[in-house]
């Protein structure tokens, strides 16, 4: 079964918003990011690196922010989900600086983050799987890869109560095993 065929079959729901699996009849949810409090059962299966992004028209346009505090002239798309939010903090080193952007553009999807860096609107924080083809043939360029981000994780979230299904956890190693394909950290621990 190819890649694209293996997700048609598994994938019933896309949704940012945290839900209640058992409630969702779902088997297996994907999250990325932090993990709400919760006793569920959980598998982390990759971390991806997050970078500022744009597009090349849009720098060539706004220019270029050579530290943090430069963001502070520029619209920001802000992503409104967990560990989103306009207070965005790097670390270079042992020091941290945290700025809080600003911008007409706030969502609630990564498709949003996408469309509106791609459109030229803004920049983002977006993770590396979000971008991945556009960061390689350079339709978004990172900057202020001198200072770096926290990671973002995915995790396999299996519903609290009842046994990961074969199928669910067959479905969980096979999107670890195409994350680490695609040259992404796959991690394959966690409390599953």
């Amino acid at each position: 079964m190819d890649r694209l065929a293996a997700m048609e079959a598994f994938v019933r729901v896309v949704d940012d918003r945290d839900i209640d699996l058992i409630a969702a009849g779902i088997d297996m949810a994907l999250l990325i990011g932090r993990l709400p409090d919760s006793t569920a059962t959980v598998r982390k299966i990759g971390q991806c690196q997050r970078r500022v992004v744009g597009t090349p028209a849009y720098f060539a346009a706004r220019g270029v922010p050579q530290t943090p505090a430069d963001l502070l002239a520029h619209p920001a798309i802000v992503y409104e989900q967990r560990d989103g939010g306009a207070t965005w903090t790097f670390q270079q080193g042992t020091s941290e600086t945290t700025v809080t952007v600003s911008g007409r553009l706030r969502v609630s999807a990564g498709e949003g983050i996408r469309e509106g860096v791609l459109a030229g609107l803004g920049l983002a924080i977006g993770s590396e799987w979000l971008f991945a083809p556009e960061l390689k043939s350079g339709a978004v360029i990172s900057v202020l890869d001198d200072w770096s981000l926290p990671t973002v994780d995915l995790w396999a979230v299996f519903p609290t109560g009842r046994q990961a299904s074969a199928k669910a956890r067959a479905f969980a190693s096979f999107v670890e095993s195409q994350v680490s394909l695609a040259g992404f950290s796959a991690l394959g621990s966690g409390r599953e």
